[in-house]
């Protein structure tokens, strides 16, 4: 496989000896000079000097052949953003991975039709959240092409889902609830199942109807 990766910060350099270890073709582009004088040193020509925003630097890349993976990686998300739209949009590249550094630009990536993105303050926020004692429902896993999050729900004592049988829970459309994790082991969720208090549910949701799943198994959020 032919990847080319876009950053050569720590998750650029680390992806790229993951990648020739296993054997892949790789280039890697870094612009900083004194970043890519470490990194050529390291990786000697597969590494490229150059700002993989303009189209120039692509091509003698090999963009035009097209890899059949572009990681965009670098530390800044406008750049990012404007290599997965060039790649896939230009070069018809079929999958392009973009890192998200601020969670807050999210959104840009998702009206632009970039759909693999990696932000791992958000990765992070979620593993802090899945800790906390009572985190309800922790988004896991978001499925954005099929516009589906996956989720894991905390079924309480005083949750109006607990004793109930999950077929008359009124979930919304599109939802299911997949397993239930309790006493220590994972069961498949079946209309007769009758929640708990204490477990731990794993859902699939339509991402606007997470608030309503949330309704229907945990109650309205508390003022």
């Amino acid at each position: 496989m032919y990847v080319l990766v876009v950053g050569g910060g720590k998750v650029g350099s680390n992806v790229t000896r993951s990648l020739l270890e296993m054997g892949h073709e790789v280039t890697l582009i870094e612009e900083r000079p004194d970043r890519f004088a470490r990194l050529e040193e390291e990786f000697g020509p597969v590494v490229m000097r150059g700002d993989a925003t303009e189209i120039t630097v692509l091509e003698r890349a090999g963009i035009a052949r097209p890899p059949e993976l572009v990681l965009a990686v670098t530390g800044d998300d406008e750049d990012n953003l404007v290599i997965s739209q060039i790649a896939k949009e230009g070069y018809g590249v079929r999958k392009a991975i973009a890192r998200v550094n601020n969670p807050r630009n999210q959104q840009h990536f998702d009206l632009l039709g970039i759909t693999q993105t990696v932000c791992a303050t958000t990765n992070i926020l979620g593993l802090v959240e899945h800790e906390l004692p009572e985190h309800g429902l922790v988004p896991l896993l978001e499925l954005q092409k099929e516009g589906l999050i996956i989720a894991e729900v905390q079924v309480e004592g005083g949750s109006p889902a607990a004793g109930k049988r999950v077929g008359g829970l009124g979930i919304p459309a599109g939802s299911r609830l997949i397993s239930v994790w309790r006493q220590g082991r994972t069961e498949l969720v079946e209309p007769s199942t009758v929640m708990r208090p204490g477990d731990q549910v794993l859902a699939i949701v339509p991402q606007g109807s997470v608030p309503e799943l949330r309704r229907a198994l945990l109650g309205a959020p508390k003022s």
